[in-house]
């Protein structure tokens, strides 16, 4: 919770902060990458008084572990993430800058996030902030190579490898070959012992 009285409702008054946080749980993106619970984030607040309440803009800095999605092998990357939210004065109605009564204006209150006794809680500005910041698919590196489609084995480690590919429209062909191949030399054993006769001395 970080606290804004020493703002006093003076429209313009200005507050930085600078704090480093625990991160809260399920920071991330469950089973790709995130911050792991209780690691540090640093945050950079500026907290500053308008009329309808207090506006903070701010920066989280931290560092994410997940795993790379080509090579599969566990990754740390740092995340800066940027926001800004607005938290209401409780009597922001009272003064007439927001009116619930209205059906249209209901749907705006929902993003509406007030103070509470001067109090406000940064955790789900700064959920959203981070996860968005994160990347979707994480990489190693740009240029990571992955694991073979085939056999599973690391690209990066073994760049030379490969394996030869069989046409898939010929394998079929490519095995009555192999199975041709394989009786022409028995037969050619079998017709002509002599010449293996010759070839063993």
């Amino acid at each position: 919770m970080f606290d804004t009285h020493e703002l006093g409702r003076r429209p313009g008054a200005l507050q930085r902060i600078s704090r480093t946080v625990e991160a809260p749980a399920d920071l991330g993106i469950d089973g790709v990458i995130g911050v792991p619970q209780g690691s540090p984030v640093e945050l950079t607040l500026r907290l500053e008084s308008v009329m309808e309440g207090v506006l903070v803009t701010g920066t989280a800095r931290a560092s994410a572990e997940g795993e790379c999605v080509r090579c599969l092998e566990p990754l740390r990357q740092d995340v800066a993430a940027d926001f800004q939210e607005m938290f209401s004065y409780p009597d922001t109605d009272d003064r007439g800058h927001r009116t619930a009564a209205a059906d249209d204006d209901a749907e705006d209150d929902e993003d509406i996030t007030p103070l509470e006794d001067g109090m406000f809680d940064l955790e789900p500005v700064l959920r959203d902030a981070v996860v968005l910041a994160l990347p979707m698919q994480p990489v190693c590196r740009e240029d990571c190579a992955g694991l073979c489609a085939e056999c599973g084995a690391n690209l990066n480690e073994n760049p030379d490898h490969h394996h030869d590919a069989v046409d898939i429209r010929w394998a079929a062909l490519q095995g009555l070959a192999d199975s041709l191949g394989t009786g022409e030399k028995d037969n050619m054993s079998g017709a002509e012992p002599g010449v293996d006769e010759k070839q063993e001395k």
